[in-house]
């Protein structure tokens, strides 16, 4: 972004200045948390507070909960009710113990739990998972118990006390097959989790990056003002449409040297992949260190293969 237009937008959309560990108002008793990735591996985080409760948007890591669970004592005595998980993964669900010994239920769609249950851990009779892992190497999450969510939905879910809405909202497979999104329709924010981010911190390993443009597509047409994603600052539509041109513009290219006469070369094809990406100024932020697994994703799925060459 040009450094002029940087400082006008600032200057009429200040949450554009989100900084790490900081936290954003976006709306009034709409709150944004941007987590320290870098670091402690730590998701972004929001907050909703009703006339009642509090709605947490993911549980983080124990650690990352841990760091904004004071942040929202000290703006309000209401008690935290829910925490959505946005998906399954440990930087987003892992910390759901912490939310729940303040009070919270853990909330998702269905498929963070099936996911949990093919994928994070061995306490539902299948063999040990990410969890156990991560608790090898990280002390929090030794110090803490995997609480799967409690209370699940389908297609949608809805927190109303008639001032203000939010919309838990399941449009379909992206970062994982259980992305949820969390849409407030009167202030036209949308926090999406993983299934948008804004930096180079796509992981593609748990979804389908053809499903992934769909389903940023259908979150796209509500027309939301403000993007707040799971990793990286909040903006505005442009964090929702610049994703879906990368996708569309990876997929474009692996499928260009997949019909390259011989043997797919990954290495090769990544780095002129690479290339090409990092010439395209909206795109080129979310090119980073995991490009050539996301390479090898897109060419398993457009191949029907299992591994590329």
């Amino acid at each position: 972004m040009k450094p002029l237009l940087l400082l006008a937008l600032l200057a009429v959309t200040p949450w554009l200045s989100a900084q790490v560990n900081q936290v954003q108002k976006v709306a009034s008793d709409v709150y944004f948390h941007e987590g320290d990735i870098k670091g402690h591996g730590h998701c972004n985080n929001g907050w909703i507070v009703f006339d009642d409760y509090v709605v947490v948007i993911d549980g983080n890591f124990p650690s990352g909960a841990q760091e904004i669970l004071p942040k929202i004592r000290a703006m309000t005595d209401r008690p935290i009710r829910f925490a959505f998980d946005t998906h399954h993964h440990g930087d987003h669900a892992y910390g759901n113990q912490v939310w729940v010994e303040a009070g919270a239920v853990p909330v998702a769609h269905e498929g963070v739990l099936e996911e949990m249950k093919k994928y994070e851990t061995g306490r539902f009779g299948s063999k040990p998972g990410r969890w156990e892992d991560a608790a090898k190497g990280r002390a929090d999450v030794a110090a803490s118990k995997l609480k799967p969510p409690t209370v699940l939905f389908r297609k949608e879910m809805f927190f109303d006390d008639g001032q203000r809405r939010v919309e838990l909202l399941h449009f379909g497979v992206a970062h994982t097959h259980g992305d949820g999104f969390a849409w407030l329709p009167k202030e036209r924010i949308l926090f999406t989790g993983d299934a948008c981010v804004n930096g180079p911190f796509n992981f593609m390993g748990d979804g389908d990056s053809g499903q992934w443009v769909k389903t940023l597509e259908a979150a796209r047409a509500l027309k939301p003002k403000v993007v707040c994603p799971g990793h990286g600052p909040m903006g505005g539509p442009e964090v929702l449409d610049d994703p879906i041109a990368y996708f569309v513009e990876l997929r474009r290219q692996v499928k260009t040297w997949a019909a390259k006469t011989g043997p797919f070369d990954v290495k090769a094809a990544t780095e002129a992949i690479r290339a090409h990406l990092m010439q395209r100024e909206k795109i080129a932020r979310y090119v980073g260190d995991s490009l050539q697994g996301q390479v090898t994703k897109v060419y398993i799925e457009m191949s029907g293969k299992t591994s590329a060459p």
